[in-house]
């Protein structure tokens, strides 16, 4: 049953090379068959350290204690850990405003945004459309939209 799995592994990964594939999934699943040295599907605390970010996850992945990680519990874990910092993240510009409006004005100053959203800092004078030191929520809002917008189509930022 091992040398099957093996098997078609090596088949998959060598038709999707032959096609010219380089997907992050492709790499991802690459990296794991060079990390697994026993070939055994599942991957030991010493055979994750090959792959860094398993590696200083391990106890967090290893859901059932067992000492190793399968792929199972790898997808588990990025769902939910991409699901806690989707719950975490602002909605909307009333939401942003909400958490970062520390004086209640119903806008941000350049020093709220930068306290409220330290990452985006650098975007306040791009995001400030009206050019008067704040941002109410309109400017907010068009600018999440842009965000989406990008994410969507896989644009730089703005």
């Amino acid at each position: 049953m091992k040398s099957a799995s093996l098997l078609l592994a090596l088949v998959v990964v060598a038709g999707l090379s032959a096609a010219g594939a380089s997907s992050p999934r492709i790499k991802q699943f690459e990296a794991w068959t060079r990390a697994d040295s026993n070939g055994d599907g599942r991957l030991s605390r010493w055979e994750a350290r090959l792959l860094p970010r398993l590696a200083r996850h391990f106890d967090a992945i290893d859901s059932s204690g067992d000492g190793v990680i399968s792929g199972a519990e790898v997808r588990a874990w990025r769902d939910l850990t991409r699901g806690a910092k989707r719950a975490t993240a602002p909605k909307g510009a009333d939401e942003i405003l909400r958490i970062a409006d520390h004086d209640g004005d119903g806008a941000l100053s350049r020093a709220e945004f930068e306290q409220g959203l330290p990452r985006h800092a650098r975007r306040f004078d791009r995001i400030d459309s009206d050019r008067d030191g704040r941002l109410a929520a309109s400017e907010l809002g068009r600018w999440l939209e842009s965000l989406r917008g990008a994410r969507r189509s896989k644009q730089p930022l703005r």
